[in-house]
């Protein structure tokens, strides 16, 4: 496994890897955010059609990161009982609760732009 690069990272590696992960998500949040203020000023100015993808992307990336993040804290925490991460899963059953209103949003849009999957 060490010929293709795979082997355990130390903490420098893992270090790196993470800082190199978040400026490359905040880059991608970044160009998300300027392609759907571009497509919402197409719209707006009449130049163009709605074009649903960047703003979906977007929030998609945005309710990814935030269940991810969510689920990692209450299992970093779950032995703890002082902790008030381990109580109520009030903010992860609203962020599915979103999510699942993502994925519904994308479907209809689907359907009502004509693409076939």
């Amino acid at each position: 496994m060490k010929h293709w690069n795979f082997h355990k990272l130390d903490e420098m590696e893992q270090q790196i890897l993470l800082k190199s992960q978040r400026a490359a998500y905040f880059f991608l949040v970044g160009a998300l955010m300027l392609w759907s203020f571009y497509e919402s000023w197409q719209v707006y100015a009449g130049k163009g059609k709605l074009n649903l993808l960047p703003c979906l992307l977007l929030f998609s990336a945005a309710i990814v990161q935030g269940l991810v993040q969510q689920m990692l804290t209450r299992r970093a925490v779950q032995g703890d009982e002082d902790s008030y991460e381990t109580g109520p899963l009030a903010r992860l059953v609203v962020l599915a609760c979103v999510a699942a209103g993502l994925i519904a949003t994308l479907g209809a849009a689907f359907l009502l732009m004509g693409v076939r999957a």
